[in-house]
Order: C-alpha cells, then sequence, then structure tokens
C-alpha cells in the first residue's frame, strides 16, 4: 500500500549508430534507430475552463482570506495575553511593595 508504484521499464533495444570522426570516413549505417513509442496514460486530463479557472482562484483567495484572519487573531490572542500578564505583574509589585511600606 505504501511503496511506489513505478511503470515498467521500456526494454526495447536502442540501435546507436557510429558517429563519424574525422579520421575515419562515415559510415552508412544498414539499419534505422529504432525509438520506442512513447506510452499512453490512462490518467485523465485536467482542462481548466474560464469558469473553472475563476473558481479556483476565487477558492485560493478564499483561503488565503481565512488564512490570515486566523494567524492575525491568534497574533491578537498572544499580544492581549502577554500586555494582561505584564499589568498583573505591575500590580503584584505595587501590592508587594506596599505591603513592605506598611510594616
Amino acid at each position: 500500500m505504501f511503496t511506489p508504484k513505478y511503470p515498467p521499464q521500456d526494454t526495447a533495444p536502442a540501435v546507436i549508430q557510429p558517429q563519424a570522426t574525422a579520421s575515419a570516413p562515415a559510415v552508412q549505417a544498414s539499419a534505422p534507430v529504432v525509438v520506442p513509442a512513447a506510452p499512453v496514460s490512462n490518467r485523465p486530463t485536467v482542462q481548466l475552463t474560464p469558469g473553472s479557472a475563476l473558481a479556483l482562484a476565487a477558492g485560493g483567495g478564499a483561503v488565503v482570506l481565512v488564512v490570515g484572519a486566523v494567524l492575525v487573531s491568534l497574533l491578537l490572542a498572544v499580544a492581549i495575553t502577554g500586555v494582561s500578564v505584564a499589568v498583573v505583574a505591575v500590580v503584584l509589585r505595587l501590592l508587594i511593595k506596599d505591603m513592605h511600606n506598611h510594616r
């Protein structure tokens, strides 16, 4: 289930023609080059019409807006928590200072 499925290897033999060099004359090959045909994919092709492209862009924009709103709200929650902790720290400091002054 989790192992990748690879397409079968192309087993057609490739015929390689010798290259002509400057010292040797060009050799005419009697056999033509065998080029294997491209396998036909049975996957469906995705065709975007203008309407589906517009829907895709609108959906992407909506996702960006929702994620942005969530991130901004999380940042606002962290900021409010930090401010409230700072206020509590100031109040506790004043209370402790007041306790030490009224002995």
